[in-house]
């Protein structure tokens, strides 16, 4: 069996990995048609003060598969409602190398995707930075700590006058220019 890539309708990614699930079943190709992925990582954002954790598709418009190609699979897959082709030279179907499929495969480890803040903070001890969220938006201070694995800054602020530190999410704040 090789990974394949499906080209789908973009923003359905999910319903017509579902209905492939369900044609699959009833018409009994489970043993040729076996994993169907859809390309996607966890983002963590910060919303009203709160941390919300939301899934986006990393390759909108694409579905990986993974079967036996033959006249049957390729007709069944091609014929559900909200697949465009499979990905490949004049519409024939090209597998993913080895070392592709690999990449994506590594990426998922348990179907969820990794998750990911949606920038590496480029924050240093004494960077000037602002709040953006929180009860201390607007604040302007400067990096005392870094926590890399609770992705959490120490920021002295400067609050009736005093210099106060406050804890604070990597997503809470900007860098001050």
């Amino acid at each position: 069996m090789n990974w394949y890539t499906l080209r789908v309708i973009s923003g359905k990614e999910k319903k017509i990995k579902e209905a492939i699930l369900f044609e699959v079943s009833t018409s009994e190709m489970e043993e040729q048609i076996s994993d169907i992925l859809v390309p996607s990582e966890n983002i963590v954002e910060m919303r009203d003060g709160k941390k919300k954790i939301k899934e986006r598709v990393f390759f909108p418009g694409y579905l990986l598969v993974r079967l036996d190609l033959n006249k049957e699979t390729r007709y069944l897959l091609e014929n559900v409602n909200g697949v465009i082709s499979f990905v490949g030279p004049k519409g024939k179907p090209q597998a993913l190398r080895p070392e592709e499929a690999q990449r994506f495969l590594s990426e998922f480890d348990g179907g969820d995707g990794p998750l990911r803040v949606t920038e590496a903070p480029p924050y240093k001890v004494g960077d000037p930075v602002k709040v953006t969220d929180g009860p201390f938006m607007d604040f302007s201070g400067l990096v005392q700590e870094i926590n890399h694995d609770k992705q959490k800054l120490k920021v002295l602020v400067s609050i009736f006058g005093r210099q106060t530190p406050v804890e604070l999410d990597y997503l809470q704040v900007e860098m001050e220019s």
